[in-house]
Order: structure tokens, then sequence, then C-alpha cells
């Protein structure tokens, strides 16, 4: 196990969030489930795309936050929009590449060009980009670059 794994705290629907999150990323795996006295799952460690998590049944006292979220690098367009449709699918969007799916958990969808765009030495070309990204739900790649150019 890796010395940091990301502890997500759910109400009793973690079979349920893992495998909508398993079939969301194709390259993922359960790699053990923790469970109580009674047999009922408490909680699932797991793999998506090699990041190791663990999905727990807490019960409702505390609840996800925007606070922390799951970065998702993209290295196309097309995977922004498959990955943006599949984790707002009964969620909700927010701006600058960030959602919420409908367990609550918050992610970015951020392809690799934007750090890219924004880090720019030219600092207007950076600035640009920014604004653009600013005005965005989903990023859109194609407006991102004509904005910094």
């Amino acid at each position: 196990m890796p010395k940091v794994t990301p502890f997500l705290w759910y109400n009793g629907n973690v079979e349920e969030v893992v495998d909508f999150y398993r079939s969301v990323f194709p390259n993922s795996r359960v790699i053990n489930q923790q469970r109580a006295p009674d047999g009922t799952v408490m909680g699932i460690t797991f793999e998506l795309e090699g990041q190791q998590l663990i999905a727990f049944n807490g019960g409702p006292d505390n609840q996800l936050t925007p606070a922390v979220s799951l970065y998702v690098n993209c290295e196309t367009q097309a995977e922004v929009d498959e990955l943006w449709a599949r984790l707002t699918e009964g969620g909700a969007e927010s701006y600058c590449g960030w959602l919420i799916d409908r367990f609550g958990l918050s992610w970015q969808i951020i392809p690799s060009a934007l750090p890219r765009l924004l880090g720019d030495p030219d600092p207007e070309k950076a600035g640009r980009a920014m604004n653009a990204m600013l005005q965005m739900r989903k990023i859109d790649i194609a407006t991102l670059e004509r904005a910094a150019h």
C-alpha cells in the first residue's frame, strides 16, 4: 500500500461508488474489501489509473467537499469530453474544469495543454489563456489555444 492514500467517506453506498468509478476508468481494479462483523462492506480499497483510493461507508455525519478533489490529467479533448459527460451524469458542472459527481466527489478534468498554456513564458499569452479558462466550465483546448495565440 502506498504511504499516502486518499480516503473518501460515503454514506452506505461504497459498492455503488466503486462500481461507477471503475466503469468510468477502464484501467481500474478492486484491491480488497473490508467487512464489518455483520458482513456488510465497510470499505473498499481500489485503484483508478494507478491511483489507489479507499472508499469508506462512514455514515451521514461527514460529507465530501470541493476542498478536496481528484485531478485527472487528460491528453485529448475527446478524453476531456468523455470523462466530463460520464462524471457530471447526475452531478453538477462547476467552473474551470471542476465538477461534482453524483456521489458528491469533486473532480478536476484538466487537459495537459492547460498548465502548459498557463505557464507560457509570455505573460500576455498566459494571461489570455487564464481569461479564457475562467469563462469555461468544461475546458476546451481549441478555445484556450486560440485565446493564447
